[in-house]
């Protein structure tokens, strides 16, 4: 596990390099530790170096998971949910998650409104934008996002926080800076409209410096800490 704790800190530096480079504050960039797949160890030894946001993609796994470890006294972790939603478990996300970060239709913020328990208070969420338009990726449609945002404000129990959206698979970083700077520009307009719209989670491992560059306040950050992932059923 003293892995994972250096390789936390060469991605602390690599965020505190971009940021300095582009005339950015360290302070103001929040490392999500992307945990999906990864047993409760690997947590633990993250959340061991001061970690306490972590994201996972598949509900039912991460369920148990965030149970088991607030049985154990894990209290403090916030946790992102940040795969594909499916109308089935938003159920468990609901209860579960403090952040959903991958609302991408009216129907699932309705859902996810409808069943959130009331001792949890209000839900965290953020509007995923598909801005590679790609046909199998979530997010919605630049086109669809007033539509997804008007649901969320008629929902009491959720609050709109922001934007997330992700990148090509591609190793064209200028393809990849051309996307992000346009999801930022998106995050500017609306963060005039909307109180507490202060979430932009922009890049993952590979694109890291190129989201920092385009103002992210959020990378979301898996491979470079656990590993390569692990697939397993949702």
């Amino acid at each position: 596990m003293d892995k994972i704790s250096q390789n936390i800190q060469n991605v602390l530096a690599k965020i505190k390099d971009a940021a300095e480079k582009y005339g950015r504050d360290p302070a103001t960039i929040t490392l999500l530790n992307v945990s999906k797949t990864k047993p409760e160890q690997m947590v633990i030894a993250a959340y061991q170096t001061g970690q306490r946001h972590f994201g996972e993609s598949y509900a039912v796994e991460a369920a148990e998971k965030i149970e088991n470890l607030k049985n154990q006294g894990y209290n403090d972790i916030v946790w992102h949910f940040i795969g594909p939603i499916q109308k089935n478990k938003t159920k468990l996300i609901a209860e579960h998650f403090d952040i959903v970060e991958s609302v991408d239709r009216a129907i699932v913020a309705k859902r996810l409104n409808d069943q959130r328990p009331d001792h949890l208070g209000v839900l965290d969420v953020l509007v995923q934008v598909n801005i590679s338009d790609e046909e199998q990726k979530s997010g919605c449609s630049i086109e669809q996002i007033d539509s997804v945002i008007d649901e969320i404000q008629n929902c009491s129990k959720l609050r709109l926080r922001g934007f997330m959206g992700i990148g090509l698979d591609t190793d064209d970083m200028q393809l990849i800076d051309s996307e992000f700077q346009k999801l930022h520009d998106l995050f500017v307009k609306y963060k005039e409209k909307f109180e507490d719209f202060n979430i932009l989670s922009l890049g993952m491992t590979n694109d890291l410096e190129i989201a920092i560059k385009n103002d992210s306040t959020q990378v979301r950050i898996g491979t470079a800490i656990f590993g390569a992932r692990e697939y397993k059923n949702k």
